[in-house]
């Protein structure tokens, strides 16, 4: 484990005022590197970012200290920073060429808001930094990356007073949740790990978190969260040497255990977002091992984005540790270990993806696991609550209530027809979101009439009798069959309910 000691955060404020002032921030990132410097520091590929910072402006200097991980004279870094707190705070250290270097990664972040932030790290440790992510000590802790920022997007960020980031690493969560909670708690097993929480909200200027060291929910028990986020350790590993990824547990446990233990840590209404890998395991099907771990009294969506066979998941987890590049021997034996743990486990790929739970309370509570590798538009936050107060509209809606009902068109879908062209009719019409989820469903001639006229004004039973008259069929078949088929394309938001519905339309004249 790394023993270098971390950084007082006693002059934050000025360090944040004199970043600013030097437009180290996200846009003046891109601003001065260009947008094809900017896109390769994100793959870790440097050689563009040195070539747009030979000049000496404060950001330059910035950005070779900070972001390249470069020896600095120190004159520049003087003109940067106020040179002696930082040095005396630990931010930086002199170093034997007679420049200064960072003893910390410090790496831009915007908000969601456009907030200028920062998240502080383990030098090379931010994915994009001047060595990437990988081969390091125990307990290293990570800066910002594609996981950080996925489950960020994913979060419902609404008014709340308690909100709890467990295993918070360099505290990105938490960052994020102090914008919108009274009160933030914020966990982890590393304690160095707690530090750099520390120092990214006060280096970001945000209200400082109630940090508490501890395993799993041991340093909350007994308490409950309106809401709770972890992006936790959840590589399926046959051991537990980095303690930013290997979980400790056997296969999935730590996972597992994460989520079914939330369920008495959630405040009713709370909501729990989760990154998490799953195993595949022969004879079983994965969704019905998700299934299983969702809470009593507890609403779950679970999306599977990814699968990888376990060799394609051993090599990515070898890679990130650095092990491809030692003792060729070392690496094969270590590879072998990996398989050796998926075989007895009787495993035979593994899986990522998302779990949103919402403590309901209901006593037949919707679970959704689903399958969806496409991609999405983020932030998926409000698309989340969303899925959740659909699901709440759904239970309570029988097809007597949901043939009563009033819905329109979510905005932003589109109709799309598919046929061979100069064909007098499509062979099928697609119903396609363009934001969030961006699903598409196809749909006959009756799901694309009902689509395109709901507006609001004529409940959903009107609105087929209007159309079982204008193609000659029995309205009372197109009242039993067709409830289904509504309550698919609401659940899967290509149709909103409408609580006050719209003043009512002449139903022989809305289908025309």
């Amino acid at each position: 484990m790394s023993t270098t000691s971390l950084p007082a955060p006693d002059h934050s404020p000025r360090l944040r005022a004199a970043l600013l002032a030097a437009d180290f921030t996200a846009d003046g990132l891109l601003d001065l590197l260009g947008a094809s410097a900017y896109a390769a520091l994100a793959r870790s590929e440097t050689v563009p970012a040195l070539r747009a910072t030979r000049g000496d402006s404060p950001l330059e200097s910035l950005v070779r200290l900070f972001l390249l991980q470069r020896s600095v004279p120190e004159e520049r870094v003087g003109t940067a920073l106020p040179l002696d707190e930082v040095l005396a705070d630990g931010w930086v250290v002199r170093d034997g060429a007679g420049g200064i270097s960072a003893a910390v990664d410090v790496r831009p972040y915007g908000g969601p808001e456009g907030q200028d932030w920062f998240i502080v790290s383990d030098l090379g440790c931010s994915v994009g930094g001047a060595s990437g992510a990988s081969g390091h000590d125990e307990g290293v802790v990570l800066g910002v990356g594609g996981a950080s920022t996925t489950l960020a997007g994913l979060t419902v960020r609404t008014p709340v007073e308690t909100a709890l980031d467990l295993g918070t690493g360099s505290g990105i969560q938490a960052l994020h949740a102090s914008q919108y909670a009274t009160r933030v708690s914020a966990t982890d097993l590393n304690p160095r790990a707690l530090g750099f929480a520390r120092l990214t909200l006060a280096l970001s200027g945000a209200p400082a978190a109630d940090l508490r060291e501890g395993s799993l929910y041991e340093p909350v028990a007994g308490e409950t969260y309106d809401l709770i986020v972890s992006n936790p350790p959840f590589v399926i590993s046959p051991s537990s040497r980095l303690t930013y990824r290997d979980g400790g547990m056997g296969g999935d446990e730590l996972c597992r255990t994460l989520v079914q233990q939330a369920g008495e840590r959630l405040a009713d209404g709370g909501y729990a977002h989760f990154l998490a890998n799953w195993q595949h395991v022969e004879s079983e099907e994965w969704q019905d091992r998700l299934r299983s771990w969702v809470p009593a009294g507890c609403d779950a969506w679970i999306v599977q984005r990814e699968v990888q066979d376990v060799t394609q998941y051993a090599e990515l987890w070898l890679r990130d540790s650095g092990d491809h590049r030692g003792d060729p021997e070392a690496y094969a034996a270590a590879y072998d270990a990996w398989l050796d743990e998926f075989e007895a486990r009787k495993t035979k790929a593994v899986g990522f993806g998302w779990i949103t739970l919402r403590k309901s309370g209901a006593e037949q509570p919707s679970i959704v696991v689903e399958e969806w590798p496409h991609p999405v538009e983020q932030p998926l936050g409000d698309t989340v609550r969303a899925h959740f107060e659909r699901q709440d509209y759904l239970r309570t809606h029988d097809d007597a209530a949901l043939l009563a009902g009033h819905f329109v068109l979510a905005p932003e879908v589109v109709q799309e027809q598919v046929g061979l062209p100069g064909a007098e009719d499509p062979e099928h019409v697609v119903l396609r979101q363009h934001r969030g989820m961006r699903r598409a469903t196809e749909v006959d001639t009756v799901g694309a009439g009902f689509a395109g006229v709901c507006d609001g004004t004529l409940s959903a039973g009107r609105i087929l009798d209007a159309i079982a008259q204008l193609v000659g069929e029995d309205a009372v078949l197109l009242r039993d069959r067709t409830p289904q088929s509504i309550r698919l394309l609401v659940e899967e938001g290509f149709l909103e309910p409408v609580a006050t519905p719209a003043a009512p339309a002449d139903p022989e004249t809305i289908l025309e």
